[in-house]
């Protein structure tokens, strides 16, 4: 995304009336239907497969492997291509192994996605944001799958466009659209549903190497909303805060403040942290970082801003401009 881009989505209709209440087409009721079992599907069904994450000019290659047992979740993704990195959850616990950099990070899933499990659960509110509709019927993969597209109903967000197997609901192609061009896409190319998993599959191939590495844990601890001193006065309409937290980590000295927002599909997290003496602190500024993962820092009081998401540039801009501090209790 360019800023020539980012000039043009900063432009207000020419109505002066904000595009946000101007298009409530219905959504349909079919395909919302269709998204809650494309939420639920992960959380349900066994998985052995390979996916392709692309984004221009961009292509990398993962291996996963996912099962469901009593227990709950557990899963083992690995990417094939450039820098090795695995990452191995058990159910919101997740581990992520840099061999290269002999480095270890450990955290809470929180937001963090991963195909194909995109879709928050439980979803709410995304007829107030985007227009769902059923699409045709496609294959991918040998896999006989529904289309379902989520059309933004501003310039605030992306759209969505999903392939969800007709059989279990599983996600096996997922595109982000900004109108018609493809900012990303995720794509198995090889899938195996169903089926019992062998858990030596699931098992890390760096953990017992990795005794001697150096470990990160992103420590997190939720806090009582409005009690983090700093909140986002003007998010753009159809985000809202959904969680507060400070996180420890062991790069810094101080605790790191975080405000998650979302709009019922796209996320868009705000981190706060004291201006630090000992780092020049990055440049103010908009940044790209991958895909449709935008980034805008500000320096504030003292203390670096830096807000990333899922969204246009605008967003970011919008919302990173409108952190301020809050009065708590």
């Amino acid at each position: 995304m360019t800023r020539v881009a980012l000039a043009a989505l900063l432009l207000l209709s020419t109505s002066g009336q904000p595009l946000f209440a101007q298009n409530r087409s219905s959504s349909s009721q079919e395909a919302l239907g269709w998204l809650q079992k494309v939420a639920a599907a992960p959380r349900q069904h066994n998985y052995v497969g390979t996916f392709v994450y692309s984004s221009g000019s961009e292509i990398e290659t993962s291996r996963i492997v996912h099962l469901v047992n009593e227990e709950g979740e557990q899963e083992r993704s690995e990417v094939l291509d450039g820098s090795p990195r695995e990452i191995v959850r058990n159910n919101d616990e997740m581990r992520c192994y840099l061999p290269d950099t002999k480095t270890v990070v450990t955290e809470k899933r929180w937001l963090r996605k991963v195909f194909p499990a995109l879709l928050p659960q439980p979803l709410s509110n995304l007829d107030d944001n985007y227009i769902v509709k059923m699409g045709g019927v496609e294959r991918v993969s040998d896999y006989l799958c529904q289309v379902i597209e989520l059309e933004p109903r501003d310039d605030k967000r992306y759209g969505q466009k999903l392939w969800v197997d007709t059989e279990t609901g599983l996600l096996l192609k997922a595109a982000v659209m900004d109108k018609d061009r493809v900012v990303e896409q995720f794509v198995f190319t090889d899938l195996k549903i169903g089926g019992k998993i062998d858990k030596e599959l699931l098992k890390s191939r760096y953990a017992g190497k990795a005794a001697g590495w150096h470990n990160t844990n992103l420590v997190s601890s939720t806090i009582k909303s409005g009690q983090l001193g700093w909140q986002v006065t003007d998010p753009p309409p159809g985000f809202k805060k959904i969680i507060e937290m400070k996180r420890n980590l062991s790069e810094k000295s101080r605790p790191v403040a975080h405000i998650a927002l979302s709009d019922g599909l796209a996320a868009v997290s705000v981190f706060i942290e004291p201006v630090s003496k000992q780092f020049t602190p990055p440049a103010e500024g908009l940044y790209h970082s991958r895909g449709a993962i935008n980034i805008y820092t500000r320096t504030m009081a003292d203390n670096v801003i830096t807000t990333v998401g899922e969204v246009p540039p605008a967003t970011v801009m919008q919302i990173g401009n409108s952190v301020a501090t809050h009065k708590t209790d």
